[in-house]
């Protein structure tokens, strides 16, 4: 879907079973940006030719020369579900279109900041392992951090074709590999959450779905699902009995046609003989140019190439094969519509994880049930930077009510005690955006459950802040960090004539960073992360 018309977009926005809030986290370049380009190419808004080179989401020229992300930037997607997929979502659902507010995170240690303002918004997060080194420090941090949040995790991981082309894993190792990172992960989740608590159990399983495996630079990914549906034809059961078959400890014997628990002669595993022998199949015929076995194999999966790709040769030949069998954004983003909890859900067990006040009062109850005819309460996450000289959009996200352009509210920064006036200002919102990744787009309201941007409050909130039109409101609480300023620096201007300027480039630097703090002591400090 191409031709993205905001009056199509606010449609879907009041669907709120069908919203779909989610942050793609992971450890420093494990392929967070690469990966979002996938699921950016297949809601239709950069060309799918550019995916995986584009990185679409790093905004800034300085992400962009260091091939970093630095910021955490938001894009809306638009998906349709099939019919038949319809029946995996486990809670309440309206109609087939989802609306899904990614948002692009960094992985660096110094940015983990933008990694805190990301999660406070969403409600889920994809998880990004790079399979060839497994589970880093930064994973377990943000990790833990997601899960402090509250928000569901699913997991998928990357460079697949690393551990193919340049490794040359055999098949079983290549399980083991697999098999080891979604332990770590679960030894990671199980320490910070509990299966009894209000999430439930939020460990990922591949025979669930909850796990993706791919590589998002030659923009091909796949669950157990699409092969369970692949080959559940061929053995005339549902796809989801054959998913717990294609995981684990399940061998099975092509000659006698029998599955067994235990590894014996002539058995193979279930996911090494039906999902890595194609893959692995695939990779060997095009790589070692044998043109004839890559016909048949192409024959027998149903991948049909179009004109040029069909003259390509090597590397450039499996890219496309692989992309078009298995394409990175259908299997993505069916396991972030399927598995990722909707506001309706989640906001049910966050909210008192974010509102200070009492639990019973219409904000609290607004929050809890996302309803749009209750209070509006808002927490801004971060500042962004725009065009305009010194002026700042307020990025974060509506839990209750609906905020509209012109709308008089009450905005009330971290520091605000109910009953009092401090860092309390009721102020008209100038206008409501929509954040596009590098665009932005004017809309007239936005209900809750959904991400925006508001033009016109920066100057009463420094970083982060609550903004709501019930007059007893309490804050939203404020974000813990995961790391504190380690670094601390006095600064001063070569002339004292440019004070102010000084003075004025670290307002605007503590305003869009929110870990920076600056403070005044005979002379001025800068404190950062890094």
């Amino acid at each position: 879907m191409v031709n993205f018309t905001v009056d199509q977009i606010r449609g879907i926005m009041d669907k709120k079973a069908n919203i779909r809030n989610m942050s793609v986290i992971a450890h420093v370049d494990h392929g967070k940006s690469t990966l979002t380009d996938s699921l950016v190419s297949k809601a239709g808004i950069i060309a799918s030719q550019k995916a995986g080179e584009a990185r679409f989401t790093d905004t800034r020229k300085d992400e962009q020369e260091r091939c970093i992300t630095i910021k955490s930037t938001a894009i809306s997607l638009y998906y349709e579900l099939d019919e038949k997929d319809m029946e995996y979502i486990e809670q309440e659902k309206d109609g087939n279109g989802f609306l899904i507010n990614l948002i692009d995170s960094p992985g660096h240690v110094d940015f983990s900041s933008e990694v805190t303002a990301a999660l406070r918004v969403t409600d889920g997060a994809l998880v990004v392992v790079d399979c060839v080194s497994g589970v880093c420090v930064q994973t377990e941090t943000v990790l833990r951090q997601a899960i402090a949040e509250r928000i569901r995790p699913v997991l998928f991981m990357n460079k697949m074709d690393r551990a193919l082309l340049e490794l040359q894993l055999e098949q079983e190792d290549l399980y083991q590999t697999f098999q080891r990172i979604v332990e770590s992960v679960n030894v990671i989740i199980a320490t910070y959450s509990t299966e009894d608590g209000p999430m439930g159990d939020i460990q990922v399983d591949p025979t669930k779905g909850t796990v993706g495996f791919g590589s998002g630079l030659h923009g091909w990914a796949f669950t157990m699902k699409q092969f369970a549906e692949f080959y559940a034809t061929k053995f005339k059961i549902t796809p989801a009995k054959l998913m717990k078959r294609l995981w684990g400890d399940q061998f099975y014997n092509a000659k006698e046609k029998k599955w067994a628990k235990t590894f014996s002669e002539g058995y193979v595993r279930g996911f090494n003989q039906f999902i890595l022998d194609p893959i692995f199949k695939v990779f060997d015929a095009i790589m070692n140019f044998k043109k004839e076995e890559t016909a048949k194999l192409l024959d027998k999966l149903n991948v049909k190439l179009t004109g040029t790709d069909k003259e390509e040769e090597g590397k450039k030949l499996l890219k496309a094969v692989m992309r078009t069998w298995l394409q990175a954004g259908d299997a993505l983003l069916q396991m972030i519509t399927i598995h990722l909890p909707s506001p309706v859900t989640a906001q049910k067990y966050r909210m008192e994880m974010l509102y200070e006040g009492p639990q019973d009062d219409p904000v609290a109850l607004g929050i809890k049930n996302c309803d749009p005819k209750g209070p509006l309460c808002m927490y801004v996450s971060k500042m962004v930077p725009t065009n305009d000289k010194g002026r700042f959009y307020a990025f974060g996200r509506v839990f209750s009510g609906i905020v509209g352009t012109g709308q008089k509210v009450r905005i009330m920064g971290p520091n605000y005690v109910p009953g009092k006036k401090e860092d309390l200002y009721n102020k008209p919102i100038q206008r409501t955006i929509l954040m596009m990744g590098r665009y932005i787009e004017p809309i007239e309201d936005v209900p809750c459950g959904n991400i925006v941007g508001l033009v016109g409050v920066d100057q009463y909130l420094v970083k982060t802040g609550t903004i709501t039109t019930y007059a007893d409101a309490h804050n939203l609480k404020v974000m813990k960090f995961s790391v504190s300023p380690v670094v601390r620096i006095a600064v001063e201007p070569k002339n004292p004539a440019d004070l102010p300027k000084l003075v004025e480039g670290l307002k605007r630097l503590a305003k869009s960073d929110p870990m920076v703090q600056v403070c005044t002591q005979n002379s001025i400090f800068l404190e950062a992360s890094g």
